[in-house]
């Protein structure tokens, strides 16, 4: 994705953000045309992603210990976890880019 500044940046950022979110979020002509609304409601939609996926992972042992074989619950856990941290990696991305979209001004570090 270009930088923020460089021209036509907001159109690969809209991509990626609806990308993070529902498909039906493709139907509303209003992403495309509000991409700072976009970014603002993507980070609100990772958000509750996250908050299911801590919940599960806090229930799942408890909720299907007596359902699923020891190796499925761990599997699942494993998943749970990967799952999380993708959640939370997009989650900051798409946070970085509504600050880019308000205007804020990134200085590399070195």
């Amino acid at each position: 994705m270009p930088p923020p500044g460089a021209p036509g940046w907001q159109i690969p950022a809209v991509g990626w953000l609806l990308d993070h979110c529902p498909s039906e979020y493709r139907m509303y002509a209003v992403w495309r045309r509000h991409p700072l609304a976009l970014a603002w409601v993507t980070t609100h939609h990772l958000d509750g992603q996250l908050g299911a996926m801590r919940t599960a992972y806090r229930g799942l042992r408890v909720d299907l210990a007596d359902h699923v074989e020891p190796e499925g619950v761990a599997a699942a856990l494993a998943a749970l976890e990967a799952e999380g941290a993708r959640l939370l990696a997009a989650r900051r991305a798409a946070g970085l880019l509504l600050e880019a979209m308000q205007g804020h001004a990134f200085v590399p570090r070195l």
